[in-house]
């Protein structure tokens, strides 16, 4: 079992070697087993083919990145803690530009691993103490989806753009623009007064984080319910809805349906 293991580690690092430096289209079979010094029969029994070959590589991918993101540990300030996530996860994808693409392109991502799973799991609790500063203009979960999908966008555009054509700022103003979104400061500017959905969103990490047993489950999964709302009712004005959305939106939250009042309701 242990020699299986090695052998496995062995292949995957000889063909992550490969796809780090000459490509995607380098990573062939018969290429990677003369680089792990094995027989195309290992390779296949470990992995099943070359399909199952690519899926485990792309996991490999994303047990490298998660080294590197937590080998950066914290700080005081989360703000510059989510800034130091974003610029390593923008250095990743453009040093292994092939092992990015495997990762998160080829409709083979795979961040349902535990090590893709993890990647999140960091990124989301880095968003969590900025909730729990009272520094967030939404929802934990909302900003995290945001944070991650902004950063993916610019890794693939700058990928796809050959090295003397791109912009060299792109990535600090793609990082400050989802800041002033998700933020009360932004890039630094005098922070805003304090709201309700950053007053929401901090009570929303702070009843987490104490564990409090004031509440019963479905009470406690009801208030995080609405916390999360309120945190969220600004954050369509902020990415540029129509005016009648964030009125009905405004009226949502002030003057619930009946439907929802009758939801409400029936949990008293």
């Amino acid at each position: 079992m242990a020699h299986a293991v090695r052998t496995r580690e062995r292949i995957l690092s000889a063909a992550a070697n490969l796809l780090d430096r000459e490509g995607r289209a380098a990573v062939s079979t018969r290429a990677v087993c003369a680089a792990a010094g094995v027989q195309p029969p290992t390779l296949y029994r470990l992995f099943g083919d070359k399909d199952g070959l690519l899926d485990a590589l792309a996991d490999y991918g994303f047990e490298r990145y998660l080294v590197e993101k937590q080998a950066l540990g914290q700080t005081d300030d989360p703000v510059a803690d989510l800034r130091r996530c974003w610029d390593l996860h923008v250095d990743f994808g453009l040093s292994r530009p092939a092992s990015y693409i495997l990762m998160y392109g080829e409709g083979r991502y795979r961040g349902g691993t535990a090590a893709g799973l993890e990647t999140i799991g960091i990124l989301r609790r880095t968003v969590a103490r900025v909730a729990a500063a009272g520094r967030l203009r939404m929802s934990v979960e909302r900003a995290t989806r945001l944070m991650h999908a902004n950063g993916l966008g610019v890794v693939l555009s700058l990928i796809s753009t050959p090295p003397p054509e791109r912009d060299a700022g792109l990535s600090a103003a793609a990082f400050e623009h989802v800041l002033r979104t998700i933020t009360t400061d932004g890039d630094g500017r005098p922070p805003a007064p304090v709201s309700v959905a950053s007053r929401a969103a901090a009570l929303r990490e702070a009843l987490r984080e104490s564990g409090t047993t004031a509440l019963t489950r479905s009470e406690a999964a009801l208030l995080a319910d609405w916390l999360d709302r309120l945190a969220d009712a600004d954050a369509h004005a902020d990415v540029g809805v129509g005016d009648g959305e964030v009125a009905d939106a405004g009226r949502a939250v002030r003057e619930p349906s009946s439907g929802r009042r009758d939801g409400r309701d029936a949990h008293r």
